[in-house]
């Protein structure tokens, strides 16, 4: 593992991503969390999972630079489907996956983080999904979640305007459960992640079962349609102009193409 470690203690597994300066989601460290997933789910000795970031973020989002060297829609199309099973796994995992944020969840960090069971937050965190301002959208499945979790409105507008929301905010909305001091975030964590390995695996997964039945055929068939418009949103001018931008730090200009 390059861009990840992991450990297991009392029950709970602790998976940090470690790719600074911004813990950016590239494919290969998409990959290694698949991998190490696979570690955690056949260990009987892990109960719960809690997943946080190294350094200043927890994930400032995906990685920009890795777009430019994708060429096709149908591509980074692929991306977004490989992004989209691996939250889903998560989501659906047989154990209790936590995220505990601190500094920024932003974009793809953001998605995946709402791919985890639920969310505790360092009051000053900064969550949002920026990905219109660099011309494109979100393609881990953050255009279903989002709305699910504060709100069909309240998605609009963090999505229309790329402001991020603080952890405090993300409390009040339902995009988090708890905010935290940053220095007292991973204490609380770790003291919830125990509290919850205490129960039995047995219920555990049955309950993760059912929490996931909430989800409407619907949900699904807004995933798919994301990950196609992932892809053409990518190669219109609009989003080549916008990933330009953001590389060579200016402020893009959009002509509808």
């Amino acid at each position: 593992m390059e861009l990840l470690k992991w450990s297991n203690q009392d029950m709970v597994a602790t998976i940090t991503i470690e790719r600074p300066p911004a813990n950016a989601l590239s494919s290969s460290l998409l990959k290694e969390l698949s991998a190490v997933l696979d570690e955690i789910e056949a260990n009987d000795e892990i109960r719960v999972v809690l997943l946080h970031g190294e350094g200043r973020f927890f994930s400032a989002g995906a990685d920009i630079k890795e777009f430019t060297t994708i060429e096709t829609g149908e591509d980074f199309s692929k991306l977004s489907i490989y992004g989209q099973v691996l939250f889903e796994r998560m989501e659906t995992f047989s154990k209790p996956i936590i995220a505990a944020i601190h500094g920024a969840a932003l974009g793809g960090g953001l998605e995946l983080a709402m791919g985890c069971h639920f969310r505790l937050v360092a009051e000053n965190a900064k969550l949002g999904l920026p990905e219109l301002q660099l011309g494109l959208i979100p393609g881990f499945a953050g255009t279903q979640r989002l709305p699910r979790l504060v709100g069909t409105a309240k998605a609009a507008e963090m999505l229309f305007t790329s402001d991020p929301v603080t952890g405090l905010e993300a409390v009040q909305l339902g995009l988090a459960n708890h905010a935290y001091p940053e220095s007292e975030l991973l204490e609380n964590a770790y003291k919830m992640a125990k509290k919850i390995a205490k129960k039995s695996p047995i219920s555990l997964k049955a309950t993760i079962d059912l929490l996931n039945y909430s989800k409407s055929e619907k949900y699904y068939e807004g995933v798919k349609k994301e990950a196609e418009l992932f892809g053409n949103v990518f190669v219109s001018e609009d989003g080549k102009e916008g990933i330009s931008a953001f590389i060579e730090k200016r402020e893009p200009k959009f002509r509808g193409k």
